[in-house]
């Protein structure tokens, strides 16, 4: 970052706070007064932050544009970033120069020290990277890969056998035996599969035990559960019959995936674009916090939904302010329809756009999702862009209806899209707006809202988790 280098805005800032607590306190020291020996440049933003104690925290942020932002504070706190780091960016995104001046060169030792030994090791990095690129484009012992595969698949095949059997036996002895039998047994069918190195077929057969307590009507949706299940272990076992994009798609619902390092080093595969950042959701997933971006290309027009994920109480590493763009290169893992991928080398630092993306009406949308449905039986629901809709009341629920027809799309009705359309109806008021959200069985879930009138800029809303949705 040079002097005179676009300082990021406040929404990119907020973007990279590991949770909402750590916004808002960051947010209280987003003023001067706590802050001394502040300065910007060469990448780096930095300063002393004033507490309860005689000594200053020391807080420095890598902000270079080539990779993810890093982070280093003296307090005490687990989080990353901290409040300090949070309200120091914040601080040097609404300055004009006063407040964070900028000092290229200027840094001090122990923020140079840190920037330097930062950098140092992410440019090692980069080369293992490369090197691991390299060893997977590198043609390996094809006999010995065969025999680890072929172990492997028999492994799958014989959880999927289990698996067959003990949907067999449920559907015996009646769907209202699983209300009385109680998790426990889902949970020993689980473990199962993760023994059969099948992940895919573990989650769902969790999610498949948790239907009995999901209230009135269960019986009907574990039913349809129970076949969508059948017909993925079906598939796996007779997979040599499937067509390779459906084959694909099969083996990738099992949890048969192939590493981000082999996809990257296939670079007749890599597609690079100017990726719009349609939207973000989070949600906890065990010990493990899940982060999900929908991209937009705007040369190619694909979408892509990039995966990232933060273990032991650690935010994950990938933070992309909705609504903004960037350049950077993306390998999709195989499948159909295409859509999960991940993200290569990064050509600059995301950029505020402001333009909401085009959109299609109701009936546009329902035709991507069957279209996506058609090749992947599974997909719960489909990344969509609505323009020209309102959101409407409709008894304890919502709508989000053409503005200009007399078609209108059901909100999935969890409580965090609820709370969300407040949110979305305040920024329409009244009007047609441009929505961005999953389409599928259960409806539709809004993720990000654009008002139709100067300035576009996007805002997240509360999103609803909707199982494996489009991933």
């Amino acid at each position: 970052m040079s002097a005179g280098a676009a300082r990021w805005t406040a929404e990119q800032v907020l973007a990279l706070a590991p949770d909402a607590a750590s916004a808002k306190a960051g947010a209280k020291l987003a003023a001067p007064g706590p802050w001394s020996g502040t300065g910007a440049g060469d990448g780096g933003v930095w300063g002393q932050c004033g507490g309860s104690g005689s000594r200053p925290y020391l807080t420095v942020v890598d902000v270079a544009g080539d990779g993810a932002p890093g982070y280093r504070c003296s307090c005490p706190s687990r989080k990353s970033p901290c409040k300090h780091a949070l309200g120091l960016l914040l601080l040097w995104a609404a300055d004009d120069g006063e407040a964070v001046p900028e000092a290229p060169g200027s840094a001090p030792d122990w923020a140079g020290r840190w920037l330097t030994g930062r950098r140092q090791r992410r440019e090692r990095g980069k080369e293992a990277a490369a090197r691991d690129g390299e060893r997977a484009a590198a043609p390996a012992d094809p006999e010995a890969a065969r025999r680890r595969a072929a172990r492997r698949a028999a492994r799958i095949a014989a959880g999927a056998g289990e698996l067959e059997r003990r949907l067999a036996d449920l559907l015996r002895g009646g769907l209202a035996g699983a209300e009385q039998a109680g998790y426990a047994a889902w949970e020993e069918t689980a473990a199962r599969m993760v023994d059969a190195q099948a992940p895919g077929l573990a989650a769902r057969v969790r999610e498949l035990g948790a239907v009995p307590g999901s209230g009135p009507g269960w019986p009907s949706r574990m039913l349809a559960e129970c076949a969508l299940l059948h017909l993925l272990g079906r598939g796996f076992l007779g997979i040599g019959g499937l067509p390779e994009p459906l084959a694909a798609t099969v083996r990738s619902r099992v949890g048969l995936t192939t590493e981000s390092a082999a996809l990257l080093a296939d670079r007749d595969a890599v597609v690079r674009d100017r990726w719009l950042v349609l939207g973000r959701h989070e949600s906890e997933e065990g010990k493990v916090t899940a982060r999900r971006f929908w991209l937009r290309g705007r040369r190619t027009g694909r979408t892509a939904l990039v995966l990232s994920f933060g273990a032991a109480g650690r935010p994950p590493e990938l933070a992309l302010p909705v609504g903004s763009s960037l350049e950077a290169d993306l390998a999709y893992h195989p499948g159909a329809p295409a859509l999960r991928a991940v993200i290569g080398e990064r050509h600059g630092a995301p950029e505020p756009c402001g333009a909401p993306p085009a959109g299609t009406g109701v009936h546009g949308a329902l035709a991507a999702y069957a279209a996506a449905l058609r090749e992947d039986p599974w997909l719960d629901a489909w990344p969509v862009v609505l323009s020209g809709v309102v959101p409407v009341p409709d008894g304890e629920g919502w709508q989000l209806a053409d503005a200009g027809g007399d078609s209108a799309l059901p909100v999935a009705g969890t409580a965090g899209v609820r709370s969300g359309m407040w949110r979305l109806a305040a920024v329409s008021g009244g009007g047609p707006v441009t929505v961005f959200g999953e389409c599928g069985h259960r409806g539709f879930a809004p993720h990000t809202v654009w008002p139709d009138a100067a300035p576009a800029t996007a805002v997240p809303l509360a999103a609803a988790n909707i199982r494996g949705g489009a991933a």
